[in-house]
């Protein structure tokens, strides 16, 4: 999902800049709001694992330049479901600035482009999620048609973000829409991946758990635990 250098250039940035900002704002309030909930300590353990699974996903695992953009598995629902929306939104900004400060430098013009993305596709996944799965339902214990839906949601909000930004940069010929095309269908093929990866870390989560007692390191969704 990292936007191609060049895709957005000139004054055109600057709306980048506004989105990135939006974002990483919103993203800071929900953390506030986890900290007062959770701890500070319990907010950083969670946040700092989600940075380096975002980190691997983007610098280890195989990624692949397609059309405008990268196809990467991100695993978005997976940090989600397990650490919430808070802690996983901070480890995607983190996860991408480390790696564009020290690994993928040409990344860093197209950072707001990039966090805006991500961010704006886990606020996403949040809504979809709490429409979706009953208020009740602790996300252990959650169907595999609803891990299909979020996955769903957080794949297509990550490729229609993708093609905003290459239309905005590069308007709407031929060539730009055939390369927006082809991005976004080889990405969605993440989805035949991803909700496997969730059934995975969700039964190892259930072997794990034997009552329903809060966790430092996961969030109280994820076994609707005990306060």
């Amino acid at each position: 999902m990292h936007i191609e250098p060049g895709v957005v250039s000139g004054a055109k940035m600057f709306l980048s800049y506004g989105t990135g900002v939006a974002v990483v704002g919103t993203s800071l309030k929900l953390a506030v709001d986890n900290i007062k909930e959770n701890g500070f300590l319990s907010f950083l353990l969670k946040s700092i694992i989600s940075a380096a699974v975002v980190f691997f996903c983007f610098e280890v695992l195989p990624h692949y330049p397609i059309g405008v953009s990268e196809v990467h598995l991100i695993l978005g629902t997976t940090l989600f479901l397990i650490f919430g929306i808070a802690p996983t939104a901070m480890g995607l900004t983190l996860g991408l600035l480390v790696q564009g400060l020290f690994f993928e430098p040409s990344d860093l013009p197209q950072y707001g482009i990039n966090v805006t993305t991500l961010l704006a596709s886990v606020l996403a996944l949040n809504i979809v999620a709490k429409k979706i799965i009953p208020e009740k339902t602790a996300y252990k214990d959650i169907t595999y048609s609803q891990l299909l839906k979020l996955s769903v949601a957080w794949e297509g909000a990550i490729v229609s973000w993708v093609a905003f930004w290459a239309l905005y940069g590069q308007g709407f010929s031929a060539e730009n829409l055939h390369n927006v095309w082809t991005f976004g269908l080889a990405y969605m093929s993440v989805v035949i991946i991803e909700p496997l990866v969730d059934l995975a870390v969700l039964a190892g989560v259930k072997a794990f758990y034997k009552s329903n007692d809060c966790n430092f390191m996961f969030d109280k969704r994820l076994n609707n635990c005990k306060a």
